[in-house]
């Protein structure tokens, strides 16, 4: 597997792992037992990058990564989040992200991962109730004391990120970026580059859309949050297949997949994008992977931007109280 960095020096595989799906959002998946599996396969097969959130289950999910990546922690790279406030029963109640509230999170993190500290701690959301600098200021404590390595920031506005970067330098943003949501090239992408920021783009599949394996027919299973997105409303399903029948033609010629076109294209924006693809299949972990030795040329990325610009995308990405949390 090659490796990227993001910012000056945290080196992470070409191709990440995002961990959320095996313990929300996607509807019943394998068992605990397949999932540590799968993940230490991943790593096996090259991949040292991994992201989780507290929010993911919630908690659950940390401690899903935290048993199945401790065998070999000295090997990999682990990204998590924080952000959100719970109550008692763990239910989320909005957002926090109050120092003090930080570092709690920081702390049962920690515990939950079974690691002595986070290599990349990224703000899940921007609370504007709290002002960046302290936010950032809390993460520079957290790394002064060794608990975490780098921070990070998520959907935040290019603005935002340059006064977190101010105070505490911002390693990586994770935000969606993929064929068919291309809003970091407006801002994010040209301040990452001057600011020598890495980009870690979530849903880099379009949630699965871009794999082609869903069409204006597919029945979602109960729990599977895109039921709920405008964009997978079959009639915006409908639309929106026609970028993926184009994207097909040239997987086609290249001897890929739709997915590994996907990612590839992701890889050749700049050689400081690092998708997180995540999966519960090994065909899938395997089929990801391939992506990084897909090598598009001029002419095919010529191409493939014509595809895009001549689709236009049906649906919007999230929910609008989703959407109202992005971007500021």
């Amino acid at each position: 597997m090659q490796t990227r960095t993001l910012g000056n020096d945290l080196v992470v595989s070409a191709i990440g792992f995002g961990a959320m799906g095996m313990s929300q959002s996607y509807g019943p998946g394998p068992d605990r037992a397949a999932n540590i599996a799968l993940l230490r396969t991943a790593v096996e097969r090259g991949v040292t990058f991994f992201d989780t959130a507290e929010v993911y289950g919630p908690f659950v999910n940390e401690e899903l990564v935290g048993e199945a990546l401790q065998p070999v922690r000295d090997q990999v790279v682990i990204a998590t989040k924080f952000g959100f406030a719970f109550d008692a029963d763990g239910n989320q109640t909005g957002l926090s992200s109050r120092p003090e509230h930080i570092k709690r999170v920081a702390d049962a993190s920690l515990k939950r991962l079974r690691t002595d500290h986070i290599d990349l701690f990224y703000q899940h959301r921007v609370n504007p109730d709290v002002p960046i600098e302290d936010v950032a200021g809390a993460v520079k404590e957290l790394i002064q004391a060794g608990k975490v390595k780098h921070f990070g920031m998520s959907e935040a506005a290019a603005a935002t990120v340059r006064r977190a970067h101010a105070v505490q330098p911002v390693t990586a943003l994770q935000n969606e970026y993929s064929l068919w949501w291309k809003r970091p090239e407006a801002e994010i992408i040209p301040m990452c580059e001057e600011l020598g920021i890495g980009l870690v783009p979530y849903s880099p599949l379009g949630k699965g859309f871009l794999t082609g394996k869903i069409t204006a027919e597919t029945d979602f299973t109960p729990g599977d949050i895109r039921a709920t997105i405008p964009r997978f409303d079959a009639d915006a399903r409908k639309a929106n297949q026609a970028l993926v029948d184009q994207v097909g033609e040239i997987a086609a010629r290249k001897n890929a997949t739709v997915a590994q076109i996907a990612l590839a294209w992701l890889l050749a924006q700049k050689p400081w994008i690092v998708p997180i693809p995540g999966t519960r299949r090994l065909e899938r972990l395997e089929e990801n992977i391939g992506a990084a030795n897909v090598e598009l040329t001029a002419d095919d990325l010529a191409e493939i931007g014509k595809a895009t610009a001549q689709v236009e995308i049906q649906g919007a990405r999230y929910a609008e109280q989703m959407e109202r949390l992005t971007n500021r």
